[in-house]
């Protein structure tokens, strides 16, 4: 069982010299980030560059951060295929491997209906028994979840989480309206994640807790502890890095900073190609910056890394 609460970083999926998936490194990237507290693991998403690895690739990815979590916390994947048959495949070969979530995104390229996005995600949550986390991001995906189709869900019992990337942080609120408590609701939008919490949310799926696994945990625990003012001290000395997460480079970004905190590699595989000029040495400055300021005193785990 998912307790669906807390900092689920999506991890980055690590490559070697030749770009070819670098196992040791993203176990031990996996395992940092359990002894630091993070509260889940998603695999997979935007950050683990699905889209670029081969289908035996991404299994592999799977099985190795499952073997590194050793069921410590829960491991969720994304599902992002370009048909709803290759993504229920995915989602049924995922709860094969044994994880214990899916993070199901719009089936990509094509930009559906309503109808055919209600369609997709009622298939592919029905495909397994594994609890599903749809994913909302329209900037990404060129589509909005409605919240009338969400609201619509209530006989698709494993449709239990929502991570909702959004740009408007009104929707946390239109959906707790309009569903209740039916859904784990999750900022999915780094730099609207303290608004989304202090809205509801109750949790955080995030791509810089690569980077600043700590910080990040501090935020969520000081929300949950009703102590605002040190949530908003910590988000005002994150919000800069916090914004690397809604750029179109994110994966890029995240990755350096990975690299910079000496915690994984930059390497992306093409199109995606690392940064470089002005744009990398800006990354590298605020990281490097953010490092020196920390709010937040490194744990025994970080400084063991």
């Amino acid at each position: 069982m998912i307790d669906w609460a807390g900092v689920f970083p999506a991890v980055t999926s690590q490559f070697d010299e030749q770009l070819k998936l670098d196992f040791e490194s993203i176990e031990r990237m996996v395992n940092q980030l359990v002894d630091e507290g993070v509260h889940g693991i998603i695999a997979l998403g935007t950050v683990g560059e699905n889209n670029s690895l081969s289908f035996e690739e991404k299994r592999d990815v799977l099985r190795s951060i499952k073997n590194a979590v050793d069921g410590r916390v829960p491991v969720l994947t994304g599902v992002s295929e370009l048909t709803t048959d290759a993504a229920k495949k995915f989602a049924q070969d995922a709860q094969e491997i044994g994880l214990d979530g899916l993070m199901v995104l719009p089936a990509m390229v094509y930009v559906p209906s309503d109808e055919e996005l209600d369609w997709h995600f009622r298939q592919v949550a029905g495909a397994t028994d594994l609890p599903v986390m749809i994913y909302n991001n329209p900037a990404a995906y060129r589509i909005t979840i409605p919240v009338e189709t969400l609201a619509g869900w209530s006989d698709v019992p494993n449709v239990v989480a929502l991570k909702e990337s959004a740009e408007d942080s009104r929707r946390f609120t239109d959906i707790i309206n309009a569903c209740g408590d039916r859904y784990a609701v999750f900022a999915g939008l780094d730099d609207l994640a303290l608004e989304g919490l202090v809205l509801g949310a109750r949790g955080w799926v995030s791509g810089l807790t690569n980077a600043f696994p700590q910080e990040s945990i501090a935020i969520y625990e000081a929300v949950l502890n009703g102590d605002l003012e040190r949530a908003r001290e910590i988000y005002r000395w994150f919000l800069p890095l916090l914004h690397l997460d809604a750029q179109p480079n994110l994966v890029q970004c995240i990755k350096l900073a990975e690299e910079v905190m000496g915690r994984g590699s930059e390497r992306v595989r093409p199109p995606r190609l690392v940064l470089s000029g002005e744009e990398r040495k800006r990354v590298i400055d605020m990281v490097e910056k953010a490092a020196a300021t920390r709010p937040v005193e490194v744990s025994a785990a970080t400084k063991a890394a």
